[in-house]
């Protein structure tokens, strides 16, 4: 079996649970919009800027989110898969491994591109404006993101199989300063000068800043190459790292 076909069978296999419960899909929209909801109107509030033009920061910001934290954990459903047996059952076929892992990371980007695209239009009535062209392009950059750091979870999955405790300690000891330090949700232009640089070394702040752009219309500008270069290095670091660990695996 080529690595294309069995890289779809894999896709399919793993999308069939979220088609039988749409409703996994539509709780897991809770989130982005606790945030969009009660941490939005206090930025617009204490922004002296309009809320439209603080919505075109902030919205983007929740689209990388939503992202970084969907693919973030998806170690945990491989996790769980090790614990019954079911893992163990699939290394068995006559497949790729490497299929196993790039099939499961790109279903996780399916549900995460449907709730991109709605958190989108519901703040289009309150003031935000988005360019097609750079949607499109921006779900695009989400995807080469979410594969690389979603093939990163599965090889932390791998690694703390008899641990299942130091998944979840590394984890949230990473997301969160991830997500501080990257911008999305507060700008880093007034804060000190050591997150600032933390901030530099942190790919995800390239991904913001290019989502923003793009949404924008800004289609050209060096952020939006930024983003796109940093989000392939990622997925290169990411597939490379978890396709070795999944062929490692017993």
């Amino acid at each position: 079996m080529t690595m294309t076909t069995a890289t779809w069978n894999v896709l399919t296999r793993e999308l069939r649970p979220v088609l039988r419960d749409p409703f996994s899909l539509i709780f897991s929209l809770l989130q982005p919009l606790v945030f969009l909801g009660l941490f939005g109107p206090l930025l617009v509030a204490s922004s002296p800027a309009p809320a439209s033009q603080t919505l075109q920061s902030f919205v983007p910001g929740i689209l990388v989110m939503i992202a970084l934290f969907g693919t973030g954990t998806t170690g945990s459903n491989l996790l769980y898969e090790m614990q019954t047996g079911s893992h163990e059952r699939t290394l068995v076929a006559p497949i790729p491994r490497s299929s196993l892992l790039v099939g499961r990371a790109l279903k996780e980007m399916v549900p995460i591109m449907v709730q991109a695209c709605v958190m989108a239009l519901v703040t289009i009535p309150f003031g935000f404006s988005v360019n097609p062209i750079g949607l499109l392009l921006g779900l695009v950059l989400l995807a080469i993101f979410g594969l690389g750091f979603g093939a990163l979870s599965y090889s932390l999955a791998l690694a703390s199989r008899n641990n299942d405790w130091m998944f979840w300690g590394i984890q949230q000891a990473t997301l969160f300063p991830l997500m501080i330090l990257s911008g999305m949700l507060l700008p880093l232009d007034n804060a000190p000068q050591w997150m600032q640089v933390a901030a530099a070394f942190n790919p995800i702040s390239y991904v913001v800043s290019a989502e923003r752009s793009l949404l924008a219309g800004d289609l050209a500008s060096m952020a939006t190459v930024g983003g796109f270069v940093a989000a392939a290095v990622l997925a290169a670091i990411g597939l490379g790292v978890g396709i070795r660990a999944m062929k490692k695996a017993a």
